[in-house]
């Protein structure tokens, strides 16, 4: 078994992603001497184009983030591509069930209050769940809805059997699963064909009481429509992580509602992702070294 030879890059933003090669076996080089990368900027795709294009003995990359939508005109077929797929999966599931009890139990209506008012809210409890998206997120949060004796139905690309799902469908059953859904769920990547998956019809098919939680991409929802629906009643409310436009301007009509919970895209903080993200470094680290499927596999024919 040889010593894996990595380079931690763009250097200086890295340090506990060094110590994790290194805790995996590895040897931390420089770029000229490397055979992968481990790539710290979620952001700086150009970056990380020119250090491939400039090293051709560089046979894996290792993305930092899930979701890799800055990266898709970068992937290729000539490296084998990772990210950090299931890895935040714990934290981002724990903040979407807690977006949705908030919604649901209006805790945001009542935060805004300055005196006593009378009830409103409905139960997560025996509550019919939609989730968008089968991936890891989804798999956590449907144990944490374990408790809750919820109805849980999944819309992914794949349909197979996963546990403690109820039903699982493809997109285009999406319609049907609407109508009698409390609380929808959006936890999938973000691809060409994901973008604006809710929209003014999605939007129209829910119950007037239905929440969407959204732990996914702003780009997912069609936040005029959203929007519109809120103002119109149609829907019960928004949770939201993500935004589209995000950062959310100050003076976006979501921020004044109190039907609507946003979070700044803090379902998994940095203080949380950073061991969860050196852990999968130094796995994958070991697995190379010992010529095992890697953790986080890009399908880059899919973007994701």
């Amino acid at each position: 078994m040889t010593t894996p030879r990595l380079a931690v890059l763009p250097e200086g933003r890295g340090a506990f992603l060094a110590d994790a090669v290194r805790e995996g076996g590895g040897e931390v080089v420089g770029v000229g001497d490397a055979e992968g990368v481990v790539w710290s900027d979620p952001k700086d795709a150009a970056g990380l184009r020119q250090v491939l294009d400039e090293h051709p003995d560089i046979r894996w990359v290792q993305l930092p983030w899930a979701g890799i939508e800055p990266f898709v005109d970068v992937l290729d077929d000539d490296h084998v591509w990772t990210c950090g797929k299931g890895v935040y999966a714990e934290p981002v599931a724990e903040h979407a069930l807690a977006l949705a009890l908030g919604g649901m139990r209006a805790i945001g209506h009542y935060a805004r209050q300055r005196t006593w008012t009378g009830p409103v809210g409905r139960n997560l409890l025996g509550a019919t769940v939609t989730i968008l998206g089968g991936g890891e997120i989804t798999a956590s949060l449907v144990r944490l809805l374990g408790p809750f004796d919820a109805t849980v139905r999944v819309v992914r690309r794949h349909v197979s059997a996963m546990p403690g799902v109820d039903e699982v469908v493809a997109s285009d059953d999406l319609h049907r699963l609407l109508p009698d859904t409390d609380v929808l769920f959006l936890a999938l990547a973000l691809t060409d064909e994901t973008v604006g998956i809710v929209g003014a019809a999605e939007l129209d098919l829910l119950p007037d009481h239905a929440w969407i939680v959204n732990v996914a991409r702003g780009q997912h929802v069609d936040t005029d429509a959203l929007v519109a629906a809120l103002e119109a009643g149609r829907i019960g409310g928004a949770a939201l992580d993500v935004t589209d436009p995000e950062p959310l301007p100050d003076d976006h009509p979501l921020w004044s509602r109190d039907d609507v919970l946003i979070s700044p895209h803090t379902a998994n903080t940095p203080e949380m992702g950073r061991p969860l993200l050196a852990r999968r470094v130094t796995d994958n680290v070991r697995r190379w070294a010992a010529g095992e499927e890697l953790l986080g596999p890009v399908h880059t024919a899919l973007g994701y």
